[in-house]
């Protein structure tokens, strides 16, 4: 098994793309890429400590492949906004591929570079592609929250 850290607004919604596809046995919303050890919901959501709200996803790369995943991830949201999705705002919905490994990284970049250059999009990608951090899970409440609640989609 391999990880994958994304993050693309919302995780809730997120969270819900990722755990439906088959090869990936699991996934856990959380704050990745801040200041603040061990953070709140309520403390992210003020934007002081850094984090982003993002999806670790786990998943079996004999069955799926990271840039299928990365497909998913793009389409999921519209990664030319800065630090925001629709109407959530703030740097916790940030855009960002988070690497675990050198060769995530390569493919990171030449999957933003090629849908840059497809013309499918009217502004740049502004997603960060940066190394894995430590990755905080939220709290319980939030892990698998549309699922638990019978949603197909945040809103």
């Amino acid at each position: 098994m391999e990880q994958a850290t994304f993050a693309a607004g919302c995780f809730w919604g997120v969270e819900l793309a990722f755990q439906k596809l088959k090869g990936v046995s699991d996934t856990k919303v959380g704050y990745t890429h801040g200041q603040t050890e061990n953070p709140t919901y309520e403390q992210v959501c003020t934007g002081q400590t850094g984090h982003t709200e993002a999806v670790l996803v786990e998943f079996d790369p004999a069955v799926i492949s990271y840039n299928e995943l990365l497909d998913v991830f793009w389409n999921k949201h519209d990664p030319t906004q800065v630090n925001r999705q629709g109407p959530d705002i703030g740097t916790q919905y940030r855009s960002g591929i988070y690497f675990h490994t050198e060769e995530q990284k390569q493919e990171a970049i030449q999957s933003r570079d090629a849908l840059n250059q497809s013309g499918r999009l009217s502004q740049p990608i502004a997603t960060e592609i940066k190394p894995s951090a430590v990755f905080y899970p939220a709290e319980d409440y939030h892990q698998r929250y549309l699922e638990k609640r019978g949603m197909t989609h945040c809103g």
